[in-house]
């Protein structure tokens, strides 16, 4: 059943795939007005969202930045469908790097880096940095897909321009491994998303909401001693988008315990202020706000 799945639905994505993004953004506008106005996938959460996480601004504030993100979304939505057949050429104009200098430069001093980022902008199309830098080795999670064959599929389109995937599951355990043999690597890394409740070790304030937050970057970090930066995507024009990168640390252990982590939240907030539209607000990031 799984492959009779794949067989039907697998050619139809390859060939939207194929279109030209000037087509691709058509279906967009598309998809926007269906949902926004007819669906309204997610649309009561994402207003939600935005009254907690902006509760200075006016209806008409909070409707108009709601607008922005669903545009986005749809947007993402065909740029993650042009993933699967978008060649190195067009994701290195489309996707611009300001200091991957940086990069280069931690990577001299032998150690890992944990590159660690949120839901903003396109961070699908990351996938491309091994294109910009040869070494290290980078690595990146992804979560699991249900069907074998569309897996393959997902795993071989994101790991095509030289990056590594493995589970988000298996993500210490590929780190673990990996420092054992004495490799150094650049670990991508996303760290907005709401932890189960009952594994919360550390519970802060994110854009003035009390809520539960993973510190599992920070203790990679601390624990195989990774240089720890931040990376921020943000969208320059339809299509088009920026990502520069922001040394936080390269002595994780010397910071207290959840230091880093509150650094990384401020950096978010930040950014997130800066291009509100462009943050994933579909994801239930509130849901256990204020229950500590």
């Amino acid at each position: 059943m799984q492959y009779i799945l794949f067989s039907i639905i697998y050619p139809i994505i390859w060939s939207i795939s194929k279109l030209p993004m000037n087509i691709l953004y058509l279906i967009s506008d598309g998809l926007y007005f269906l949902n926004y106005y007819v669906i309204g996938y997610r649309k009561k959460v994402v207003i939600k969202n935005l009254k907690l996480a902006f509760p200075e601004k006016n209806k008409e504030e909070i409707i108009q930045i709601s607008k922005g993100f669903f545009k986005h979304l749809t947007d993402f939505f065909v740029e993650s469908l042009k993933s699967f057949t978008i060649s190195e050429k067009e994701i290195l104009k489309r996707m611009q790097y300001k200091n991957i200098s940086l990069l280069e430069e931690l990577a001299k001093n032998g150690k890992s880096i944990a590159l660690v980022g949120i839901h903003q902008a396109n961070w699908e199309w990351l996938t491309g940095l091994p294109l910009q830098i040869k070494n290290p080795a980078f690595f990146a999670a992804y979560t699991r897909v249900q069907n074998k064959h569309f897996e393959k599929i997902v795993k071989t389109s994101r790991s095509k321009f030289g990056g590594t995937l493995y589970r988000s599951s298996d993500t210490i355990r590929n780190i673990h491994r990996n420092f054992k043999n004495n490799v150094q690597g650049i670990y991508i890394l996303l760290s907005d998303q709401s932890p189960q409740i009952n594994k919360t070790n550390y519970w802060a304030a994110f854009m003035g909401v009390k809520v539960p937050v993973h510190t599992g970057a920070e203790a990679l970090s601390k624990k195989y001693d990774m240089s720890f930066v931040y990376w921020t995507s943000r969208r320059v024009k339809r299509g088009y988008y920026e990502v520069e990168f922001e040394l936080v640390t390269e002595n994780p252990k010397a910071y207290k315990n959840y230091e880093l982590t509150d650094q990384f939240l401020k950096i978010t907030e930040r950014n997130i202020r800066n291009q509100p539209e462009v943050y994933l607000w579909s994801h239930k990031r509130f849901k256990h706000r204020n229950k500590r």
